[in-house]
């Protein structure tokens, strides 16, 4: 009895407010975030970031608006590699290394995988994004 008490009290219970991260200003979508444009807010929604520092530094996804809560699904890491900028391109297996230019196809973080041209083949390879801002192409 005494259980299904307890039981009956989690179901009435309503939703409980936390601490969220929300924007104090419009974020444009690809704009990195700043410390001063978040605060803490009690908002009662599930996954949110609950500290600022959590966020401040990302990259933006899409146009984050005052007072939503911000989503890990709406932030990333900043992009090193922008659209159509060319970058230099690594393959190396065993004892082979090969080095040349290419054009990146589309926006990438460190570690994401990306679409890049060979400039001197004109044939398109994908590659991971390094820390130097190279790309490190794999079979």
């Amino acid at each position: 009895m005494r259980t299904l008490a307890v039981v009956a009290l989690f179901w009435l219970a309503g939703p409980v407010a936390a601490d969220t991260v929300v924007p104090v200003r419009t974020i444009r979508a690809q704009e990195v975030i700043a410390p001063g444009d978040l605060q803490l807010r009690a908002v009662d929604v599930a996954g949110g970031f609950t500290a600022v520092d959590e966020v401040a530094g990302l990259e933006a996804k899409v146009a984050l608006y005052p007072g939503r809560p911000v989503r890990p699904v709406d932030v990333g890491p900043p992009a090193v590699i922008e659209r159509n900028q060319v970058v230099p391109l690594t393959y190396a297996r065993g004892g082979l290394s090969i080095r040349t230019e290419g054009r990146a196809l589309d926006r990438a973080a460190v570690g994401d995988r990306v679409k890049v041209m060979n400039l001197a083949s004109r044939n398109t390879v994908m590659g991971r994004v390094q820390t130097d801002g190279s790309i490190s192409v794999s079979e």
